[in-house]
């Protein structure tokens, strides 16, 4: 009876050891749900780099900043947080040691969070990989660099508190309200900022243009909101990046479906559109594109380079040729008179991987004029979106410039080629 005895002692002497170990599988496959949720991976991977490895560039108006390395490097990522200096970081934007982070972290949004979703972050980045990877100083001009000022900034706009649930709300609601608001951080690209960059709280989700891309209105705003798209299209849209009539995703909110939103549960995807079906009205932004006629115009051009280079994938008649990612009928993007995120997609292409494949479309800037980029844009918009367009050449060549700027810091910063030249057919919207 001994040895049975022993091999029964052995057993119960793992037991805790076993269940401590699935707790903490349990608790990474958590994290990297919630990981995904709040987008993380985007801002903190370069152009052709390692995942979380940071280095990713943003060019703002006050200079370049460069995301750090998140893997549980201890030289150069996270390796070295332990639990309060980490929730302290995404609730207070404050890292080791008191550095203040730059408010490009959207930890404004992630003060929503609860501890025990930050907590779960962690525990998936602490399971990755450990990358070695020290990432470019930032480029800030005075008095941007002077990261004291920030606590100033902090107390005027970070309020620091956890998500507060709304009792009269339904749980669906609150689900959606907290994987908008906190996780999902939508507001730091739909809201308008103040003069002090800072979220515009008296008009939230009423739209913003950030990095030269326009964030759309999603109040509930028939004209320039979502009020006109049904349940079933904001789902699709924000699994898919696609919905019928509205056209495809691009830039930023590409980025967000590429790497975040698909991997969501029906279930949450559902309590999101909940959550927005609910925000007020704010008639802000350009209007959506109702039904309409081409505009009839005498320019030549802007019809002859459509034909020629546009209607391979984009009929005229604004469905797609091969596949409805390339419809253009209904699409945000072409019903902006400015063409503010047109303007983007001819200059520096668009691309989003989804669970149908890659969608991508080329940029044009090497094989056509400013004027002539011009006078396509126009055209699309008049075909397309029934508004005169009033893209110049000049915002063209600005854009062009702007595109190769960061197509010069990416290379520079990598040290290695530029990342491969995108060719698709697919345009797209951000709604």
């Amino acid at each position: 009876m001994r040895k049975p005895l022993a091999a029964l002692t052995v057993l119960l002497a793992f037991a805790p050891l076993a269940a401590r170990g699935d707790a903490q599988s349990d608790l990474v496959a958590q994290g990297n749900y919630i990981t995904r949720a709040a987008d993380c991976a985007p801002c903190h991977t370069a152009p052709g780099g390692r995942p979380f490895a940071g280095g990713r560039p943003f060019t703002l108006p006050f200079g370049v900043l460069y995301s750090p390395n998140i893997t549980p490097d201890q030289a150069t990522g996270i390796g070295g947080y332990n639990d309060d200096d980490w929730v302290r970081m995404l609730h207070e934007g404050i890292g080791r040691g008191g550095r203040h982070l730059y408010p490009a972290m959207p930890y404004t949004s992630y003060a929503l969070m609860t501890r025990e979703d930050a907590l779960a972050i962690k525990a998936y980045l602490m399971s990755l990989e450990p990358v070695q990877a020290a990432v470019p100083q930032n480029q800030l001009r005075f008095p941007f660099n002077q990261r004291w000022g920030l606590a100033i900034w902090n107390s005027l706009n970070d309020s620091d508190h956890r998500f507060r649930p709304d009792a009269t709300k339904s749980a669906d609601y609150n689900r959606g309200a907290y994987l908008v608001e906190a996780l999902g951080h939508c507001q730091e690209c739909h809201t308008p900022r103040n003069v002090m960059t800072g979220l515009k709280r008296s008009k939230p989700f009423a739209g913003a243009e950030l990095q030269g891309w326009l964030a759309y209105n999603l109040t509930s705003d028939r004209t320039s909101g979502l009020g006109g798209w049904t349940d079933t299209e904001l789902e699709r849209y924000l699994s898919t990046g696609q919905a019928d009539g509205h056209g495809v995703a691009s830039g930023p909110m590409a980025e967000a479906v590429q790497a975040s939103l698909r991997y969501l549960k029906p279930e949450d995807l559902r309590a999101m559109v909940t959550y927005l079906r609910g925000i007020p009205a704010q008639a802000d932004g350009p209007p959506a594109v109702q039904a309409g006629s081409p505009l009839a115009t005498l320019d030549t051009l802007g019809p002859r380079l459509f034909a020629q280079a546009c209607a391979g994938c984009h009929l005229p008649s604004g469905g797609g040729r091969q596949s409805p990612w390339a419809a253009l009928r209904g699409s945000h993007t072409a019903g902006d008179p400015a063409g503010t995120n047109l303007v983007q997609v001819l200059t520096q292409g668009t691309q989003i991987e989804t669970n149908q494949g890659l969608m991508f479309m080329h940029a044009f800037t090497g094989a056509y004029t400013d004027e002539e980029l011009a006078a396509l844009g126009n055209y699309t918009i008049g075909q397309f979106g029934f508004r005169q367009g009033t893209i110049t050449p000049q915002e063209i060549r600005m854009n062009r410039g702007r595109a190769a700027d960061h197509a010069a810091i990416a290379v520079t910063e990598a040290g290695d080629a530029a990342p491969p030249r995108v060719e698709s057919m697919a345009t797209g919207s951000t709604p």
